[in-house]
């Protein structure tokens, strides 16, 4: 029988560790721990729920190996007192339940500790330069106490083989502490630990041999590196290439990602990049080092997967996002299901945003159970219940599978001629167009419910609710463009012949503005996330563009990746600002806008209203209405309850749970 992927599912031994398959989780932070670092049974049905899953290596996220220094984030994991054994080797047994090999990331933050956690101590690294822009100034470590940090490595090394995990890994990149000593971006000493690449190295060399010393000759040794660090002044994959020589000898597997703090999006990548960006690096290092290493960077597609291992450029992949959004993403492949896959649209919003930006527990946009799992399915129905969903949004459709999939009778009616909403609109942006991937999810897995009846072209009347007769009544009728009464602009925006467009005549008309932005002049009010990504679209096509927003600052509710795309691309094209300006009037062919009292002309030949969105609600707000008079449970919900992102909605779809609940439907 012919196997799916074969080069991804062929085992692997290193040393006297075999690999079952060739799909690692890599480290990624959840604030999942408890407060004072413990492994927290959330965290174990999160680790579980992805070995599971069918992935060779769980990778458990960078533990920190001296508290408070080495500190990362609001509840990170703890590996520095014999004290978190026990809960670490609880965490083992849960991933080693499912055949997978577990591994742990040992790290240092360096500049990166997290301020609060500190206890007004000030942070540490190899010189006094901040991790990123805007960070507090470190203070350079004294040699001695580079010695005593090899230590803690030894020591947090051999707990993590008591607590039963298989292999380890170093973390030497994304501007913690051994690539602060690593990168001249950072490393500006003289002494021992500085200039040269020999120097450099020094540090995590030590480490490594602490390590491999502490762990003894059979347990595998996984070293992460930022190969290219994409921002001046840091190092190039030439630069890690010499670096590696001194690095590597003591190393079993090179774990080859990329990027810095100020260059987050190439580190968690943003979603334009494609899949197996990064082989060009992990396949130069493999070349020159004849070491096994580990491929990262927006791989969902497995088939890409089994090209790169075959192809020698790696051998492994690393599959993080991925995971978080399909925990079954390998063991789905395998079975060549990948129609099933729930792919990650690299939105940076649950995973990266909640985490870095917002000190929130893990999420995913198009996961709503990210612990959990699929186990809402084991509740069943046990009586009839008809659920009738307005609209097919994305949040819809999460709300009618999550209905339909517990037993319910679903209708959903969607007044336009496809479903997948504002998700499908925004994934027409040739910079967003994975996100494409989500609603096509939605429409296959509601294609595989029989109980799942959905009705195109449909306007929900409540002559045609009296006929469907709901138990439940979600409405998920999206939003429309704001529109303020400002002269002119309810008038001209998105009317026929008019330059002037709203998000959604702009989404509509890509192809058009695509074949004619060069040379345009173009003026966007709004800066926010929406205004952002246009301001993206026409200055990649040479356009000029000039951007309004009354607020003083711009991006405030773009998520931490795309902000920092946004600061990148704002430093290498020209674009005209103006912040703390308000516009007061509408033209055909131009904008008036005010700033302290000043009033200024902005002509334009394509004008951009991207003022934000608000619910689209009829009038009187009916479903409502219908449902009160009626006595069933209502939810209105997604962008027609609160704009906002796609994950808000598709939480809220996954609620519909409750509704059933509410009314009898499971047993108790």
């Amino acid at each position: 029988m012919k196997q799916n992927y074969p080069h991804v599912f062929e085992p692997l031994t290193v040393k006297r560790t075999t690999f079952k398959n060739r799909v690692v989780m890599p480290p990624m932070g959840s604030n999942l721990a408890t407060l004072s670092g413990e492994v927290s049974e959330q965290m174990k049905k999160y680790y579980g729920l992805r070995a599971r899953g069918g992935a060779a290596v769980i990778t458990v996220e960078n533990a920190c190996i001296d508290y408070p220094l080495a500190t990362n984030g609001t509840k990170q994991l703890r590996i520095d007192n014999n004290q978190f054994i026990p809960g670490l080797y609880e965490l083992t047994e849960e991933i080693h339940k499912y055949e997978a090999l577990a591994s742990i990331q040992l790290n240092h933050a360096g500049a990166s500790a997290y301020p609060e956690r500190l206890n007004g101590l000030q942070a540490v690294s190899a010189s006094s330069v901040p991790s990123k822009a805007g960070n507090p100034a470190p203070r350079p470590l004294t040699k001695r106490e580079i010695l005593g940090i090899v230590d803690k490595y030894a020591e947090a090394a051999q707990r993590a083989v008591q607590a039963g995990f298989d292999m380890v890994e170093i973390h030497g990149g994304h501007s913690y502490l051994l690539d602060q000593f690593l990168s001249p971006y950072y490393n500006k000493r003289t002494d021992e630990f500085g200039g040269s690449y020999e120097n450099r190295a020094r540090f995590a060399r030590l480490v490594i041999e602490a390590v491999r010393k502490a762990v003894g000759p059979w347990v595998p040794i996984s070293f992460r590196i930022s190969a290219d660090e994409f921002i001046e002044g840091g190092n190039t994959l030439e630069d890690t290439m010499k670096l590696l020589e001194y690095i590597e000898p003591e190393v079993d597997i090179i774990n080859v990602s990329a990027a810095i703090n100020d260059s987050i999006q190439y580190q968690i990548d943003k979603c334009d990049l494609p899949d197996a960006w990064r082989a060009y690096l992990s396949e130069a290092v493999k070349n020159k080092f004849g070491k096994l290493v580990i491929l990262s960077g927006n791989i969902r597609d497995p088939q890409i997967g089994d090209d790169v291992i075959a192809q020698g450029k790696t051998d492994f992949i690393a599959i993080g996002r991925g995971l978080i959004a399909d925990p079954d993403w390998p063991r789905k492949a395998q079975a060549g299901k990948t129609d099933c896959i729930r792919k990650c649209i690299s939105c940076n919003i649950g995973c990266a945003d909640h985490r870095i930006a917002k000190s929130q527990p893990i999420r995913c946009t198009i996961n709503p159970s990210v612990i959990d799992g699929e186990a809402y399915k084991n509740k069943q129905v046990t009586r009839d219940i008809h659920v009738v969903v307005v609209g097919g949004g994305t949040s819809g459709l999460e709300a009618a599978c999550t209905a339909a999939e517990a037993g319910c009778r679903v209708t959903l009616l969607e007044r336009e001629g496809e479903i997948g909403g504002l998700a499908r609109k925004i994934a027409r942006f040739p910079e967003k167009s994975r996100i494409e991937d989500f609603p096509a999810y939605l429409e296959n897995r509601a294609a595989q419910l029989p109980n799942l009846t959905i009705h195109l072209n449909t306007t929900a009347t409540k002559e045609l609710l009296d006929e469907l007769n709901p138990d439940i009544l979600y409405a998920a009728t999206g939003s429309k463009p704001m529109l303020p009464p400002i002269e002119g602009l309810r008038e001209l925006t998105d009317a026929e012949g008019s330059s002037v467009k709203s998000i959604y005549g702009f989404m509509d008309n890509i192809p058009y503005f695509e074949k004619n932005a060069e040379g345009k002049n173009v003026v966007i009010i709004g800066c926010g996330a929406v205004g952002l990504d246009v301001m993206e679209f026409f200055t990649l096509r040479k356009a000029h563009v000039t951007m309004i927003e009354m607020m003083p600052s711009f991006g405030k509710d773009a998520d931490v990746v795309s902000k920092s795309t946004f600061k990148d691309l704002l430093a290498t094209h020209p674009v005209d600002m103006h912040l703390s300006t308000a516009l007061q009037k509408v033209c055909a062919d131009k904008f008036i806008a005010s700033h302290d009292g000043q009033t200024e002309e902005y002509p334009f030949d394509y004008g951009f209203i991207c003022m934000g969105l608000v619910p689209d609600i009829p009038e009187g707000n009916p479903f409502q209405a219908y449902a009160a008079e009626h006595g069933i449970p209502f939810c209105n919900f997604g962008n027609s309850r609160k704009t906002g992102q796609i994950i808000h909605g598709t939480e809220i779809g996954r609620n519909i749970l409750s509704a059933i609940d509410q009314i009898g439907g499971f047993d108790k």
